[in-house]
């Protein structure tokens, strides 16, 4: 029955947070010995360049972009890789706060969330990168994602989404697009998003702060508050402290409604000022009271603690320690029925997501050859509140649920459910590479990876009043718990070797990589045994009577493990110093893992192989950068999530499918006081063989499945393929876009400019499956304009913008509580003609002024 559920929930325990003074204690404690040399020193330190705002020089030429893409720093226009990047001021410009701001100006890049009973929301939104995503539902106990996400060198990517990490004091934002394999691995399958923060700096003292505040049409009143502090601790180390509260308004209004249950008659309703008639579970009309407008803020806070230490000219240590907590309220995807921007929801929604990462970087030499080694622990605790009447509502409609939900007298109880549940989250990865000098006509990249990601899970789905034999034993009113553990291993071998087969022209690089991939899986899900007599799950699936963490026992224990190797060749040739050429073979994959249901087999790993032509060329004298490829990917036996009859997630693999396509940018710095830029991605994405659905006895999928096919999991003749050959892939557009104009002027010697982004999305459609397709509906095509203007006079600045100036509603998700073919059935519900399918859309028009002032 129910869905896995997404439950992000994060209840980060006091216990890590208690850890924090004492982590930054210990980072602190191994720069004691150099920082006792130098102390005399930082004391008569004067103020340097770096304690000056920092100001554009006037020149009509673009400034090189730096980027660690490839484990070295190296000019971007020298990397044969598609790469996007957003550095710190075009951060600052296009008032880049968090995860939405930011994915609209990366053309390679998509996203999804929702869907059943999963929270939508900062912090569980799945990313897609080139057209590689099937959509389906995510879950805890789902596939690991297909892009990586990273904060400087370590993964922050979870099960259920990467961290949504407040953008301030950021270097830049690096998307590598397409395989990743040899250099990242498993976690960067279509590519990879990287987070570059700004580093202690021990040259001179800085500090800055941000003041902010907006207004959301249709909804409330947002601030900001950030800070930074850069202390140099002697001439060879310094500390940064990074600081942040933003509070963002809702928009999304729970409007007062109701809502009858067919099989029993009872009527809930959330308004405020309701009459119940009868008392408990089981009065026929009952009152919950949530209702209110601005329904889904969102608070967060958060802090970065860096040092740097020289330990003398070859080596040097970075300790960092970096904690955020988000709090949300409500739903961030409206129910069209109810209004374009409302819900009608029971019970009280709410998530609070913390998380605190400490990391390590060593960074020294041997020899001439760089060495780096990258540790990271990352926690992360989500809990989360989740109303999911709708469940309830869809399956007593369609199937009468409601008749089996009573009390201990035998009489039917409101069957809404609601879902309280936490993820616990830990990932530790440990990074040791040698790099050889760059200026060297044979260059090596090599290393070695091992990642641990833990995940224990607690899900609870109640509904009040339930009787004691349809409880799972142990929790009261719980009609059905999760309670299981994952671990997920990653254990590799890599390392790239390019050779200039002519200096300074040709270049010859090959790359691999040799996994090892672990997954498991184990402990309970299920009902009671008064609710199902399932044998395999539930309480009538134990495998013995001894509870497993507070659940009445262990019905599943699983577990796969997996091996193999990656390659890459390129060829790279300089032309001339400003304009490059290459062609790549890379390759990607994701591990396979477990399915749950105990009938399903595992799925397998899926592998993307990547055919690329790329160029990056400077012009006009270096005022103007043209770059950009063309590839041809091929996705085999890729995973596949979906909700199945019985709402539990189930991962198949499909056949195959291709994606074609184009990425170009182009940055013109047409004078000194204008500076255009515009990225644009083109995809075909299709399927390049028939989906089924089902796989065979040997555990591939079935490519072929005319009408009458005979599914050998379940006996029964299918009615043909679920999605043909051609189907387009969901979720990425044909066609997405920007282009962005910025134009500064003086002002009495100080400097002002006034700004306008525009970005463009394409038609994309909601899923595989064309049935569900058709319920669902598409994603249509949409445009939004982003309007800044400002000051600078000295050390402050001030500044004025319009975000989705024209209040445009850019629909960028669809879903359904539950299986779509039963939350978002037609002609069923009278009041749901068309389903109950919730929508996210942008947020509304916001108008906010920003003062920033520089020390």
């Amino acid at each position: 029955m129910h869905t896995n559920k997404l439950k992000r929930i994060a209840g980060t325990s006091r216990r890590g947070l208690a850890r924090l003074p004492l982590a930054a204690a210990i980072c602190l404690a191994i720069a004691a010995p150099v920082l006792a040399q130098d102390a005399g020193q930082a004391a008569a330190t004067t103020a340097t360049p770096a304690t000056k705002p920092a100001t554009k020089p006037k020149t009509t030429t673009l400034g090189v972009v730096t980027v660690t893409a490839q484990k070295r720093t190296e000019n971007l226009q020298k990397v044969p890789i598609s790469i996007g990047v957003l550095e710190n001021d075009q951060l600052e410009a296009l008032h880049v706060q968090n995860f939405n701001d930011y994915v609209k100006y990366l053309p390679s890049v998509t996203f999804q969330q929702g869907g059943g009973g999963i929270a939508t929301g900062p912090g569980f939104a799945t990313i897609y990168m080139r057209g590689v995503a099937s959509g389906g539902n995510t879950n805890h106990s789902g596939s690991q994602p297909s892009v990586g996400v990273y904060l400087d060198d370590q993964p922050v990517t979870t099960i259920q989404g990467p961290l949504d990490i407040h953008m301030y004091d950021i270097a830049r934002i690096e998307v590598l697009a397409g395989p990743q394999g040899t250099l990242y691995g498993a976690s960067a399958e279509s590519g990879a998003l990287r987070i570059i923060t700004n580093k202690p700096d021990p040259s001179g003292f800085a500090a800055n702060y941000t003041l902010g505040v907006d207004q959301v049409n249709h909804g409330g009143i947002g601030s900001t508050f950030e800070g930074m502090l850069n202390l140099p601790l002697s001439k060879s180390a310094a500390v940064r402290f990074v600081g942040w509260h933003e509070h963002d308004a809702g928009y999304i209004d729970n409007k007062a409604g109701s809502r009858t249950f067919p099989s029993s008659g009872i009527t809930v309703s959330n308004a405020d000022n309701c009459t119940p008639v009868g008392s408990g579970p089981t009065a026929s009309f009952q009152c919950f009271g949530h209702a209110r407008n601005h329904y889904n803020d969102a608070t967060t806070n958060g802090a970065r603690a860096a040092l740097k230490v020289d330990l003398n000219d070859d080596w040097s240590i970075s300790p960092t320690l970096m904690g955020q907590q988000t709090i949300t309220h409500g739903s961030f995807a409206a129910d069209p029925v109810v209004g374009p921007l409302a819900v009608t929801h029971f019970y009280p929604e709410r998530v609070d997501d913390r998380w605190w990462q400490g990391a390590l970087t060593v960074q020294g030499k041997i020899g001439n050859f760089d060495l780096t080694y990258a540790y990271a622990h990352l926690k992360r605790n989500q809990e989360e509140q989740t109303d999911y009447n709708d469940y309830s509502f869809w399956y007593d409609t369609l199937l009468s649920y409601g008749n089996y939900f009573v009390d201990n007298n035998g009489a039917k109880v409101n069957p809404s459910e609601y879902i309280t549940d936490r993820d616990h989250y830990s990932n530790t990865s440990h990074e040791l590479r040698i790099v050889s000098p760059a200026d060297d006509r044979l260059r090596l990249t090599a290393g070695v990876f091992w990642q641990k990601q833990r995940h224990d899970i607690l899900q609870n789905y109640q509904i009040n009043g339930l009787a004691t034999d349809l409880s799972v034993t142990g929790w009261p009113n719980t009609i059905w718990l999760t309670r299981q553990m994952r671990y997920d291993y990653d254990k590799a071998l890599f390392g790239e070797l390019s050779y200039d087969i002519i200096p300074d022209t040709l270049t010859a690089t090959v790359g691999g990589r040799y996994y090892r991939n672990e997954n498991h899986l184990y402990g309970y899900y299920g009902y009671s045994k008064g609710y199902s007599s399932s044998s395999l799950y539930g309480e009538a699936g134990c495998m013995d009577a001894t509870p497993f963490l507070g659940a009445p026992c262990s019905d599943f224990n699983r577990s796969v493990k997996d091996s193999g190797t990656l390659g890459k060749a390129n060829l790279t040739w300089n032309i001339s110093p400003t304009k490059m050429i290459y062609v790549t073979r890379s390759e990607g994959y994701r591990p396979g893992g477990i399915n749950r249901a105990g009938d399903i087999p595992p799925y397998q790993p899926d592998f993307l192989t990547n055919l690329e032509f790329g160029w990056k060329t400077s012009w006009l004298d270096n005022r103007l950068s043209f770059n950009g490829a063309v590839f041809r990917e091929t996705w085999n036996h890729f995973q596949f999530n979906i909700l199945g009859p019985n709402g539990l997630t189930i991962i198949k693999n499909a056949n195959s499918a291709r994606i074609d396509g184009l990425e170009s940018q182009l940055v013109w710095q047409a004078t000194y006081n204008l500076n255009l830029s515009a990225g644009v991605a083109f995809y075909d994405a299709k399927l390049t063989a028939p989906y089924c659905g089902f796989v065979d006895n040997s555990g591939n999928p079935v490519a072929y499945c005319p009408a009458g096919t005979i599914n050998p999991q379940t006996g029964a003749a299918v009615s043909g393929p679920q999605a043909p050959k051609g189907t387009q892939l969901p979720i990425t557009p044909r066609f997405k876009g920007n282009l962005v104009a910025r134009y500064t002027f003086d002002m009495g010697g100080n400097e002002g400019f006034v700004q306008a982004a525009l970005v463009h999305v394409g038609r994309r459609t909601t899923d595989l499956r064309l049935e569900e397709r058709s319920l669902l509906g598409d994603l249509p095509a949409y445009n939004t304009v982003d309007l800044s203007a400002g000051f600078q006079k000295g050390n402050w600045s001030l500044d004025a913008y319009v975000d989705n100036a024209f209040d445009k509603r850019a629909v960028q998700y669809k879903f359904t509580e539950c299986g779509v073919t039963n939350c978002g059935a037609h002609g069923v519900a009278p009041q749901y003609p068309n389903g109950q399918v919730y929508t996210g859309v942008s947020q509304p028009r916001t108008i906010g002024v920003r003062f920033k002032q520089e020390f």
